[in-house]
């Protein structure tokens, strides 16, 4: 898992400390939900992404590495994955989010052996 998997790259455009909550996700084939929660802690930035009935309400994790652009006047966040690896992601587990250490590990590998 690459280091820079849990932190905004330079380039997608993120202020420290700005809110994207409510803002549209799309991934590179089309549009996969809206962002419930973020994080921009170090180490752990991260998205939780309500998919909505796209795929029946689940909640996916999402490491800020993979955001690749964030438009602040559209409200859009752009993640470098197809909406299929997000489908089939681990679904987002508040209790394992929270209290297992390897929980971030299972889900930057996931995304990291899956590139766009």
């Amino acid at each position: 898992m690459s280091a820079d998997m849990w932190g905004y790259q330079p380039m997608a455009g993120y202020t420290t400390g700005s809110s994207l909550i409510g803002y549209k996700v799309e991934a590179t084939d089309g549009s996969i939900g809206k962002v419930d929660k973020h994080s921009d802690d170090v180490g752990t930035s991260h998205l939780v992404v309500d998919t909505g009935v796209w795929i029946f309400g689940k909640h996916v994790l999402i490491p800020a590495g993979l955001v690749s652009g964030i438009d602040t006047a559209g409200e859009t966040i752009y993640v470098d994955r197809t909406k299929e690896q997000i489908k089939n992601a681990p679904e987002f587990d508040k209790e394992k989010h929270t209290g297992d250490p390897g929980y971030h590990e299972v889900i930057g590998g996931y995304y990291g052996s899956h590139r766009a």
